[in-house]
């Protein structure tokens, strides 16, 4: 609980803080000093006015706890002005019937931009504070993340036939080499190759994204296995299961974030151990679009880092990571039939630390500890539904609301203020909702 020095910018005071490290401790009545968007470090608060004697300001939030920023590994966060035109149904009848024709005809950098800003307006206001997107025209979704001062990992979508962003896959990867090279020096915006799935990425494309990972070290983001009737395809046509087709080709490795993994025997979790790829799990997308259930207490026993994402708005049909987590740890329960499956650090821990670790930015985020970025949460536990406080990690996956949500801050600059957004303006979001709603032609 030591500091860096004695000069501070901010001091927040809680009743808990949760650093989510590895010795699950719980800070009680505690204070968080930051400085220049870093955290200095965490002191009980009594002492924190001895120990951090120059503060600006002090922030008194008994009640909450504060826990690192959210991190939602696995989205598409312009399709929230998708959220809702295709529901109850089978994933490749929703893509090839109704979202592909939609963003084929309506998909454009505007579109993008203001999607996006409407998905970072609801991410900031329920907890996340860095999100990973695969979606068409990433410049725009920078500039959205950009301005709202949200941190974003574009995982620029490489697909071999033409969609709205490109030709093919060499168009969209030299499109995301160039994208690298604007963002490779911002400190909100990184990236990572995304190609888009096994059965729409031929090998070739799949050798050169895995050799220009290596050389650029760069994460690669792909749907895998997301369904049974993908492996089946893929066996049918290849005779082998994608994830070892991914790892012949050389892709199968610790850059790797495998989303959904949601059909996996044990060759495929032997295969991801071995290369310590990771796993993206969208549990509510997933049964939303009854794709499966992915094994995460399995994955958990075998070392594998298994994180958590929302998906996008159109499949899920939120971007809430509060449900996500309470979603996660009973499915865990009832898809390894162990109560004891998934339990409620390890589910914080999901959907913080172990996604930043997925995308190579935990000595940026995901937990709060001195010398990190101040990507930081604030959460009201003295509503109803939360209290009596037994234990708050508990509270926090299992009786918390995302509306309970009242402060955010990223870098050190303040996002959230009691529940109203401070760099986005709310009206001009719900007008774009509504400028959309009308285009797509909605009856809603």
């Amino acid at each position: 609980m030591s500091a860096n020095n004695t000069s501070a910018e901010l001091l927040i005071h809680a009743s808990w803080i949760i650093p989510v490290t590895d010795d699950q401790t719980v800070h009680q009545d505690a204070c968080l000093a930051i400085a220049d968007g870093r955290i200095l470090g965490i002191c009980p608060s009594a002492e924190a006015q001895t120990r951090f004697d120059t503060a600006a300001r002090e922030l008194d939030l008994r009640g909450h706890a504060l826990i690192p920023g959210l991190v939602n590994t696995h989205g598409h966060a312009a399709m929230s002005l998708l959220r809702g035109i295709a529901d109850d149904l089978p994933l490749m009848t929703w893509l090839e019937d109704h979202i592909w024709p939609a963003e084929g005809r309506w998909v454009s950098e505007e579109f993008v931009y203001q999607g996006t800003l409407l998905a970072i307006g609801e991410m900031i206001r329920s907890g996340t504070t860095c999100f990973a997107d695969m979606y068409f025209f990433p410049e725009a979704s920078a500039k959205a993340a950009s301005e709202a001062g949200i941190r974003v990992q574009l995982a620029a979508p490489i697909i071999d036939f033409p969609n709205p962003w490109s030709a093919n896959a060499e168009e969209a990867i030299n499109k995301f080499i160039d994208l690298h090279d604007t963002w490779r020096n911002s400190e909100l915006v990184s990236t990572a190759f995304g190609p888009h799935a096994p059965y729409t990425v031929s090998d070739g494309p799949l050798r050169k994204i895995a050799t220009l990972a290596d050389e650029l070290d760069l994460p690669v983001h792909m749907h895998v296995h997301e369904t049974a009737f993908e492996v089946e395809q893929a066996v049918a046509n290849s005779g082998k299961r994608p994830i070892q087709r991914l790892n012949d080709l050389g892709l199968l490795s610790p850059r790797l974030i495998c989303v959904h993994a949601t059909q996996l025997d044990d060759s495929d979790i032997s295969l991801l151990q071995s290369a310590g790829a990771h796993v993206a799990h969208c549990p509510e997308s997933n049964l939303k679009l009854a794709s499966g259930f992915c094994p995460v207490e399995k994955l958990r026993r075998h070392g594998i880092n298994v994180c958590l994402g929302t998906d996008g708005a159109a499949s899920n049909n939120d971007l809430d990571m509060f449900s996500e987590m309470r979603t996660a740890a009973l499915l865990a329960k009832a898809v390894s039939s162990d109560a004891a499956a998934l339990p409620a650090f390890a589910a914080l821990k999901m959907a913080t630390l172990d996604g930043a670790r997925a995308m190579g930015l935990d000595h940026l985020t995901g937990s709060l500890e001195a010398g990190k970025r101040a990507d930081i949460v604030a959460v009201r536990l003295d509503e109803l539904n939360t209290l009596p406080v037994h234990n708050p990690v508990s509270h926090l996956v299992y009786a918390t609301n995302s509306t309970q949500v009242s402060h955010v801050w990223v870098n050190g600059k303040q996002l959230l203020n009691q529940g109203e957004l401070c760099t986005l303006n709310r009206r001009q979001l719900i007008d774009i909702a509504t400028h959309w709603q009308q285009t797509l032609g909605s009856k809603a």
